[in-house]
């Protein structure tokens, strides 16, 4: 086929037309009826009200390279996309649209704004499913999901309903976390508790005696009680004042009463061991209605409860005069008349947690109320013992600590949400009496009675119940689906430490309840991208870098090997532009590589010896390295046998979700060995009169590019998908997404070459190094002298002459076998193998090579005499491997040689 490679790469051109490609052809289709193995997975499904930031593309990317890399090796793959419709977020979303339209969607009614939810949901909703094709997600998008689907409703039905007849789903009256902004009650886990700097209020509460007179400890008069409270707002709704039953100060007032400031009303002094004699005063003011400790005293002591408050954090008519008030302004208007009536004590400055909102940063207010419950023990304990005994593996293993330490301290989930846009809870009440009828369908009356008056509950399921049955409500539970038969458990998880118990460990609570399977074989917990100063990357915040800005930018291919090259498990991102760049300029050596090898073979093709069909062709390059009279190139044998070096790194990094490890083995084998070693060697015959040699030349090479992108693929899939379809393909071949990965072969492993290749790099690295020192022009030749004590390797070395001398920049090369002489003076390194000299020039400093010898001499006593420490200590000795002993002592052998060498240099050069 036609080449058509632009002299400059341009993501931006070619990523489009790849990206729409791939949805098109519908090349990722999963078949639950192909053969194992199977590798499966689940997206973590982002919010349908959001676009993709920049944890999104870190996690997609990582996803996408585990999912492209399994199904180029063989496996049965599935990628499950779909998004979640966020509750919380996505009313807000729509709130706040309906608001600058001028409308308050309370006035709108609930059918109403459910059908302005999907209507926003259909057209702004899917920005980020969009971004996901544009980034080249491998997905299956014929199985894409949306959490309020539904068949995804039907699910949440069965689970909610089976919970419930399993007595593990309850209703009942406590206190929870309620939002103001959001007005919604919170899970425990959706209130992030924060330290910050408050006051401590001592307000006096007159205290009332049997002959209307105050009495206090002893007997003595006390006209008040003092407690101290941080929220002087929620005195209000004061039903009691605490005391503990031993404390000395206060027990003569046990069952007494005092008038509550402000409200002029009588509460009860009561005995209560929660109550900590050592903070403020040791009296606490006892608010049922917005205090969890204090609700706790309530129900021991049946004392009322009286919430101050409405729904949005104003005062409410049980608040009296402060009625209509913020409650931050009430309190500030409290303090000030308990200071005129002469009720307030002092004020001290305090520090103490203050819980918010995750997601509207506001303060929460602790409210009793009737929500929904689910029981967690009962389904915390078998997924505490599934990560114990391995079914499902933890990754970074510190993380399983946290997850044990939440799992066994687990408390019971509030599920209801007072939200109209989500699931909405399968409970109806019977307006005659009261009875509740929980069920899969919509009834036509009640359970109870059989009254046909029903009421469905208003309330909606926190989101991340349907959430935490992704894994299996994906694939078609609770119907034995093909799908989950072939799917589930699925193999992996990938998704962010910081929902490790909002998302990841709901979900194998639910999985193994429902299926009896843990949802996942292993979770990775990936890191976080943040600042230059350590912070979480927020959008909100103005921290957040947009990865479709930066995709635009730099192009996709570089932001995702960027991110993958520095996702080492357990250490967080911090992303910089120096970082992204070079990621950029590995993608131009990459593409400037292929250019290079085009241009050069139509040089060669216009000779007539051969054509990218026959120097290209997919059985030839099955069977490389191609011979040379019966015997391969030692450049070839090296370069295949660093082929497979790196295909085994890969792999084994791959699997074990060393994604930087990888992605270094990759790019240090494409620019490293394949340009920068083996493509200069090859070059003189790739336009050699020796057709032969030529041909053999191109072959090797093409196999090896060709195999290099396809071990780029799962981290770069746009550059190398291009560059993929400029080779001659078998018939039928779509897409290098679907070729097999590289896979090493037996004849590839050739240990002599390795070391042997290795020892003309060393030798040429050298020479660049003297060279360097010297501050030779780049561009100048000059002569060396090489000492190789071993026959073999100077046989090898005489053999390779002109490669080094090519690429040493040298005008001759002298090898000998005896020592070099000093005469006429010279740079020398030496090593273990060879001794090495570059003649003097009049540029040279021959003091400076002195000071040179004396460092390397200064820094090899120092090893030397470290390593003599460790081999004569006879508790190392007795403790330590048998490898690294002897490794240790073969690199003493090896220092030592080295020392003697240098040593003999700087007394020829009468340092």
């Amino acid at each position: 086929m036609a080449r058509e490679i632009p002299k400059g790469y341009q993501p931006q051109e070619i990523e489009p037309k790849w990206a729409e490609y791939w949805v098109a052809e519908a090349l990722f289709c999963a078949n639950p009826d192909s053969p194992p193995p199977v590798f499966s997975i689940v997206i973590p499904p982002p919010n349908v009200t959001g676009s993709l930031h920049i944890g999104h593309m870190l996690e997609h990317t990582e996803i996408d390279i585990l999912t492209r890399w399994h199904r180029m090796r063989g496996y049965n793959t599935l990628y499950l996309p779909g998004t979640d419709h966020a509750g919380i977020a996505t009313q807000r979303a729509v709130v706040r649209q309906l608001a600058e339209e001028g409308i308050d969607y309370r006035e709108l009614g609930r059918e109403e704004f459910e059908k302005r939810v999907w209507k926003w949901k259909e057209e702004s909703g899917d920005t980020i499913t969009e971004q996901m094709k544009q980034i080249g997600e491998s997905c299956d998008w014929s199985r894409e999901k949306f959490t309020l689907s539904p068949e995804m409703s039907r699910v949440v039905r069965e689970a909610f309903v089976r919970l419930y007849e399993e007595k593990l789903i309850y209703r009942a009256h406590y206190l929870t976390n309620w939002c103001p902004v959001c007005l919604t009650v919170l899970s425990d886990l959706e209130v992030v508790h924060e330290e910050r700097q408050g006051h401590l209020w001592h307000i006096k509460y007159p205290v009332v005696g049997a002959d209307g007179t105050g009495t206090g400890p002893g007997g003595h008069a006390a006209k008040f009680l003092v407690v101290a409270t941080t929220r002087p707002e929620t005195m209000l709704g004061d039903t009691a004042v605490a005391v503990h039953p031993e404390d000395e100060r206060y027990k003569d007032l046990i069952g007494k009463h005092v008038v509550l400031p402000l409200m002029n009303r009588l509460i009860p002094i009561i005995a209560d061991e929660m109550v900590d004699r050592e903070f403020g005063t040791g009296a606490v003011k006892i608010t049922p209605a917005h205090d969890p400790n204090d609700f706790e005293v309530g129900q021991r002591h049946h004392l009322a409860e009286i919430n101050v408050m409405t729904d949005d954090g104003k005062m409410n008519a049980a608040a009296g005069a402060y009625e209509g008030m913020d409650r931050f302004q009430a309190r500030k208007k409290i303090v000030e008349d308990l200071k005129t009536q002469g009720l307030l004590g002092k004020v001290t400055e305090h520090t103490h947690a203050v819980g918010l909102c995750e997601r509207s940063k506001t303060i929460v207010e602790p409210r009793a109320s009737t929500q929904w419950f689910c029981k967690m023990k009962p389904l915390a304990e078998p997924a505490i013992v599934a990560v114990e005994h391995g079914e499902t593996r933890i990754v970074p293993e510190n993380r399983r600590e946290e997850y044990f330490n939440w799992m066994r301290n687990i408390r019971d989930w509030t599920l209801s949400r007072q939200l109209w846009w989500g699931h909405r809870i399968p409970a109806w009440y019977c307006e005659e009496f009261g009875h509740v009828t929980v069920a899969r369908e919509t009834p036509m009356k009640c359970g109870t009675c059989g009254s046909g008056q029903l009421r469905q509950d208003p309330d909606v399921l926190d989101t991340w119940f349907s959430s935490g049955l992704w894994p299996f409500s994906t694939l078609g539970w609770p119907e034995e689906t093909k799908d989950f038969q072939t799917y589930y458990p699925t193999t992996l998880l990938i998704t962010g430490y910081d929902i490790l118990f909002f998302w990841v460990a709901r979900m194998i609570m639910l999985g193994i309840h429902f299926t009896g399977q843990v949802p996942f074989r292993a979770v990775y917990l990936h890191s976080l991208v943040r600042t230059g100063s350590g912070e979480k990357m927020s959008k909100s915040k103005g921290t957040g870098l947009d990865p479709v800005l930066l995709n635009q930018q730099y192009g996709t291919d570089a932001m995702r090997f960027c991110l993958a090259s520095m996702a080492a498990p357990g250490t967080d991102i911090v992303l910089s532009d120096d970082r992204l760049a070079g990621a950029r300029n590995f993608a131009n050596k990459i593409w400037n590589a292929a250019r290079f090898l085009f241009v050069n073979l139509e040089k060669f093709e216009q000779g007539g010896a051969a054509t990218l069909q026959e120097l290209a062709d997919p059985e030839i390059r099955a069977n490389a390295p191609c011979a040379l009279d019966d015997a391969i190139p030692l450049r070839d044998a090296w370069i295949f046998a660093r082929l497979a070096a790196t295909i085994e790194q890969m792999n084994d990094a791959l699997a074990n979700y060393r994604f930087h490890e990888a992605a270094q083995g990759v790019y240090q084998f494409f620019w490293g060995d394949f340009c920068d070693w083996y493509i200069e060697w090859v070059k003189p015959d790739l336009q050699s009169g020796d057709k032969h040699r030529a041909i053999v030349a191109w072959r090797n090479l093409f196999a090896v590019f060709e195999a290099a992108l396809r071990l780029l693929h799962p981290f770069m899939p746009f550059l190398t998908e291009e560059l993929w379809h400029q080779f001659p393909q078998r018939a039928g071949a779509k897409s290098i997404a679907l070729e097999r990965f590289p896979e090493v072969r037996n004849s590839w492993r050739n240990d002599a070459a390795l070391e042997e290749f290795g020892l003309l790099q060393e030798i040429i690295t050298a020479v660049r190094n003297i060279r360097a020192e010297m501050k030779l022009d780049p561009k100048k030749k000059v002569a060396a002298e090489l000492s190789v004590a071993d026959e073999a390797r100077r046989g090898s070395v005489e053999s390779n002459r002109d490669g080094i001398v090519r690429l040493g920049i040298l005008t001759d090369l002298k090898i000998t076998g005896g020592r070099l002489e000093q005469s006429g003076g010279g740079a020398v390194r030496s090593s273990a193998k060879f001794d090495l000299r570059i003649a003097y020039t009049e540029t040279v400093d021959a003091a400076a090579e002195c000071a040179k010898i004396t460092k390397e001499l200064e820094g090899l006593r120092k090893a030397i005499g470290s390593k003599e420490k460790q081999l004569g200590d006879e508790t190392f000795l007795s403790r330590a491997p048998e490898k690294i002993i002897r490794g240790l002592e073969a690199t003493l052998a090896t220092q030592r040689i080295e020392m003697q060498k240098l040593t003999e240099r700087f007394e020829q050069l009468d340092c």
